[in-house]
């Protein structure tokens, strides 16, 4: 069923009609991948009987209408090869019509206009993998005639399917992206969870909160003390030796304790410095030795004349 607008002059100037939509799948003995993966749709060819004869603009444009959801998209056209009373149209712009196979679908050739920006939203993490995806977007859109604020694409890369939401388009709601200069941007995928350098920073003061520990209550309240029993001589003799004072040894215990004020490139060399009193008492030990002054053994044994 067609219908048509008149002009003051009775040159008809508009193109419409009721069609039923099937996926190209549908499409009997052959398989169109490039329909499916793209932005245009196979009409009748009374249809292009009809439009040769109008005053239209070119590229021919059209709006796709689910009048029973209210459902619109746009759409341009490659082929006019279908059977009479059908279009074949991608199974993404199906979806997003809500159609299912045979459904009616309101079809009208419109003007659009030309495109200078789009922003659009991935679907899923796995686009971030791509290398360069404004370049594939690019490339995938060359298929494309037009662009509708709220549809869902499907583009192809790589045998893969990824699917994008047009967020937004500029100077319209629809615009065309025929030979256009179109600024595009991508918003965060879906399910994409950004660590910002504050969380960063929070999550590394955790870290060093957690780290950071009471060296002197450690070791007051610790019960072990290196190397204070006492020692057994093998050939049972007892050693003449004294117990280290664990008192004395607790605040000499530095070994093992991490310099939190480190910076990175900076070297810095710790010395221990005895205490006067350990100095003293050094010297007391040392002015009371003598070397030598002890009394000698022999090892053979001394024969005594008679």
């Amino acid at each position: 069923m067609f219908s048509f607008g008149f002009q003051h002059d009775g040159m008809p100037r508009t193109f419409s009609s009721t069609y039923s939509c099937y996926s190209v799948s549908m499409l009997p003995g052959q398989e169109r991948e490039d329909v499916e993966k793209g932005g245009k749709i196979i009409m009748p060819p009374s249809a292009l009987d009809q439009l040769t004869r109008l005053n239209i603009q070119y590229p021919m444009l059209f709006k796709l209408t689910n009048k029973k959801t209210d459902r619109e998209t746009h759409c341009g056209v490659l082929e006019f090869i279908a059977d009479e009373g059908r279009i074949y149209v991608p199974y993404w712009m199906m979806r997003n019509l809500l159609l299912e196979e045979g459904s009616l679908v309101y079809l009208e050739n419109i003007s659009l206009p030309v495109a200078t920006y789009a922003k659009f939203e991935p679907q899923s993490t796995e686009f971030l993998d791509i290398t360069n995806p404004k370049a594939v977007l690019e490339n995938a859109l060359r298929i494309f005639a037009c662009l509708t604020k709220g549809d869902m694409i499907a583009i192809k890369y790589n045998e893969r399917i990824y699917e994008l939401s047009v967020l937004e388009t500029k100077p319209g709601n629809a615009v065309s992206i025929i030979e256009c200069d179109m600024n595009v941007e991508f918003a965060a995928p879906v399910g994409y969870k950004d660590e910002t350098d504050s969380g960063r920073e929070k999550t590394a003061a955790g870290e060093e909160e957690a780290m950071a520990v009471d060296v002197e209550a450690y070791i007051a309240n610790s019960s072990f003390r290196a190397f204070t029993g006492q020692g057994n001589r093998l050939d049972g003799k007892k050693k003449n030796t004294e117990l280290v004072n664990p008192k004395k040894q607790q605040t000499r215990y530095i070994t093992g304790i991490p310099n939190y004020n480190y910076k990175r490139g900076k070297l810095t060399f710790i010395r221990t410095v005895k205490s006067q009193a350990d100095c003293s008492t050094s010297q007391s030990e040392q002015s009371d030795f003598e070397a030598f002054s002890g009394e000698g053994q022999s090892l053979r044994k001394k024969h005594t004349r008679k």
